[in-house]
């Protein structure tokens, strides 16, 4: 199965959607995809990305907050797996431009809805050579 179109969820994405949609679902996604969610979500306002990677990632995050899914969220398990595998291939790309700013912007949010128990699940989404990418 290949990657969705990102762009046909540009207009879908308003930031006020996007943490609304992130709150209802953050127990049920995990602290691991929220992270995610979260490092793309602060990387919009960098300097340092790219115009076409600022769309790449509004298609990623307006992909996650649609209702409309290749596998749909309300499947147990299975329903925010190509959410986070779209969230994942997108971080690939655009990791060399994620500030440490970020990182860490992203990992304050997380107190807010998670327990610190369930924050480390996010820690393994990137290996310890940031030069290497997330896991």
């Amino acid at each position: 199965m290949g990657l969705p179109d990102f762009m046909k969820y540009k207009d879908k994405f308003t930031p006020k959607e996007f943490v609304e949609k992130i709150q209802r679902i953050a127990k049920r996604a995990g602290a691991k995809m929220v992270y995610g969610a979260l490092i793309l979500f602060y990387t919009l306002d960098s300097d340092k990305v790219s115009v076409k990677d600022k769309a790449i990632i509004i298609g990623a995050l307006g992909y996650l907050i649609s209702p409309l899914d290749a596998i749909p969220d309300a499947i147990p398990l299975a329903g925010l797996s190509d959410d986070l595998a779209v969230l994942i291939y997108v971080i690939h790309k655009v990791w060399g431009e994620v500030s440490e700013e970020v990182k860490l912007k992203a990992k304050a949010k997380l107190t807010q809805w998670f327990e610190e128990d369930e924050i480390k699940e996010a820690d393994n989404l990137f290996l310890e050579d940031p030069n290497q990418g997330p896991v």
